[in-house]
């Protein structure tokens, strides 16, 4: 309500959560507050984030050490079942979907759930990269989601991209240079350059100036909280 209160922004809630959550638990917060929008992951998949601890010498939680561990055996449960279940309890509330593919297998998910009916476009859809299970944060494998998604949606589709780690801002400025949409934010990446820790608001000032520099602009932001998206035009793009 403070949120609605202050701002005309869209609001993105996740039916992700943590990997660690029951679906019950993920859909709690979305199903009270009935969002514009919701995140819906598009397939099971590894979620390994072990290697962080390797570079950790200091912990500030007793959880985080054996939490970072565990994920060697960590499966993020998305299967068909689930994804029909957040279409039906979210769509009956009004949300549209924010599409997460982590794979292009995801996106051939997608494209399955289009054909039964149970999803209807624009499809607004987000390429995450960097987590370990999922892509890598390659420029060849954006181009390669980029033209998957073309052959499979055609011009019903917006997409964004969302780059974990230090390939963030490279990321979305390559999406945003091919036509699509940019994610920045805590939730993603915590540091503006090399040992220094960011803002939320230095982020999004980063990507805006790069974008604008670009020819870019700014048309609206479509999430709050730590991680931030907008919507870009740029003049060859439209």
């Amino acid at each position: 309500p403070s949120i609605k209160a202050g701002c005309d922004a869209v609001v993105n809630m996740t039916t992700g959560g943590s990997a660690v959550m029951t679906l019950d638990a993920r859909l709690e917060a979305p199903k009270r507050f009935c969002p514009e929008m919701c995140s819906l992951n598009m397939g099971t998949m590894n979620f390994a984030l072990y290697p962080m601890a390797a570079r950790i010498t200091e912990w500030k939680h007793d959880w985080e050490e054996p939490f970072l561990l565990g994920t060697d055996d960590l499966v993020f449960k998305n299967t068909p079942r689930d994804i029909a279940h957040v279409l039906a309890e979210m769509g009956a509330r009004g949300a549209r979907f924010e599409f997460e593919c982590y794979d292009v297998s995801h996106l051939y998910m997608l494209k399955h759930f289009v054909d039964r009916g149970a999803v209807a476009g624009p499809l607004y859809i987000q390429f995450v990269f960097g987590v370990l299970g999922g892509m890598a944060a390659d420029p060849d494998m954006l181009m390669l989601m980029k033209r998957t998604a073309d052959r499979l949606f055609g011009e019903t589709y917006l997409f964004s991209v969302l780059a974990a780690g230090r390939q963030q801002i490279p990321m979305a400025t390559m999406a945003a240079a091919m036509g699509g949409h940019v994610r920045v934010g805590l939730e993603d990446n915590l540091f503006l350059d090399r040992g220094v820790l960011a803002t939320n608001a230095q982020l999004v000032e980063r990507v805006i100036g790069i974008i604008t520099r670009m020819g870019g602009t700014i048309e609206c932001q479509s999430e709050l909280g730590v991680g931030t998206q907008f919507i870009v035009t740029l003049p060859h793009t439209g």
